[in-house]
């Protein structure tokens, strides 16, 4: 981009970077509540009796409650620090995979799984996004993406591990064994971490990235059009995205591939794991890219990406190999959407209120999750098949490519050059 920058500050190298360190780990303890999902599906419906779409309302409390309240939970982090709030958020969804271990009914499971982990998720979620944003204002992109990539990819660690363990153990045994390891490795990075102090930043040269001079409130933001086009965007991205999350057990089960065998490994914990891979991988890479040549431009390449590597993966549905790696590509295409989005409305609207308004745009994650959930599972009911929804989330992809392309960037730039 071409647009002249305000100087961008950065902080001592090393406190920074024990910061992102600490942040990257918290974001890995609390990643499989959503990411491992899908292997507890299948357990929960046996041990509640409870059809899919009951069981999938679980699912969809959990992102709601991670994202509908984190306004609150931003604007809390702001007030009394990250430390003590983001290690309660890390013991909450530890505590909600440890009791939902012995759910028999639908209500306990919403109550367990979907709330104490949903709540639990978005205090250390949002808590960190915003604290990077803060320690990195010279690579926004880049270091909002890394800890994104934790939470992204932090179930790479335990995909195997918990489908081995429900296959020898039960359900019980593995989400009491995994609640309370991920909690207290969540609570002990989550100590180490702090706001940068004043005068701990210092000013640097400038960035190629357009910045906001300004420091907008919640509410100027939200009197804003950019705000509401960023949060249809980041809505609809969610929507499909989270299709594929929640449904993917249920999707190569019905394609009768997900038991095959892969180099010696079932196709579904195969699929789990590269996708876990490419979703940790995207966030830095995308986020570094966005650095370099824009946000809007990288969301135009990105979700494009994702829109024909569903299109491939449906076709490759015969083929399960084939229909892991382009799942994997899938998520590659959708994963930088918690880089690209929090970077932009914190280069849009200033850092200083940047973790309560990145709170209000990651409800639109929650939007996304009733229609990535139940909506998902309810077309696959009426329809008798998968196709309407993979043929949704390719059209949302696309719709979103050209928004961010032909509608977002002209927007953006007509803002920002009204500062100078």
């Amino acid at each position: 981009m071409s647009e002249a920058i305000k100087p961008a500050p950065i902080a001592a190298p090393a406190t920074r970077w024990i910061q992102l360190g600490l942040g990257l780990i918290a974001m890995m303890s609390i990643s499989s509540p959503q990411y491992v999902w899908t292997l507890f599906v299948a357990p929960f419906q046996e041990a509640t009796g409870a059809g899919l779409p009951a069981i999938q309302i679980t699912f969809s409390l959990l992102i709601v409650l991670q994202t509908w309240l984190a306004p609150v939970q931003g604007w809390l982090v702001d007030r009394f620090g990250p430390k003590l709030l983001i290690a309660l958020g890390a013991g909450l969804s530890g505590l909600g995979f440890v009791l939902s271990a012995q759910a028999t009914s639908v209500t306990a499971l919403y109550l367990t799984y979907g709330g104490l982990c949903g709540f639990g998720t978005g205090i250390v979620y949002i808590g960190i996004v915003g604290l990077m944003v803060k320690w990195f204002p010279d690579r926004r992109g880049f270091a909002v993406g890394m800890v994104a990539a934790g939470y992204g990819s932090g179930a790479i660690l335990t995909t195997f591990p918990i489908d081995m363990m429900l296959r020898t153990s039960g359900h019980g045994t593995t989400l009491v064994t995994f609640g309370v390891i991920l909690g207290a490795v969540g609570i002990c990075a989550a100590l180490g971490l702090r706001f940068p102090r004043p005068g701990e930043v210092t000013a640097r040269g400038s960035s190629v990235v357009a910045a906001s001079t300004v420091d907008y409130t919640p509410r100027q933001m939200m009197g804003n059009p950019i705000f509401w086009l960023l949060f249809l965007m980041m809505a609809m991205m969610s929507t499909g995205g989270l299709m594929v999350v929640a449904q993917f057990g249920p999707v190569m089960r019905d394609f009768g591939i997900a038991e095959v065998a892969i180099s010696g490994m079932a196709a579904l914990p195969f699929a789990l794991t590269l996708q876990r891979i490419a979703n940790g991988l995207t966030r830095p890479f995308f986020g570094w890219v966005s650095d370099v040549i824009g946000r809007e431009n990288t969301m135009f390449i990105a979700f494009g990406l994702e829109a024909i590597a569903v299109w491939a993966m449906l076709g490759a549905r015969e083929d399960p190999a084939l229909f892991a790696l382009m799942s994997g590509i899938v998520f590659f295409g959708w994963g930088e959407i918690f880089s690209l989005f929090p970077s932009t409305l914190t280069d849009t609207f200033g850092t200083k209120y940047a973790t309560t308004n990145y709170g209000f745009l990651y409800i639109a994650q929650g939007v996304g999750s009733v229609l990535g959930g139940p909506a998902a599972a309810w077309m696959h009911d009426v329809s008798g098949t998968w196709f309407p929804v993979f043929y949704t989330i390719i059209a949302l992809d696309a719709l979103t490519a050209g928004l961010a392309l032909f509608v977002l960037k002209p927007m953006r730039k007509n803002w920002l050059k009204t500062q100078r």
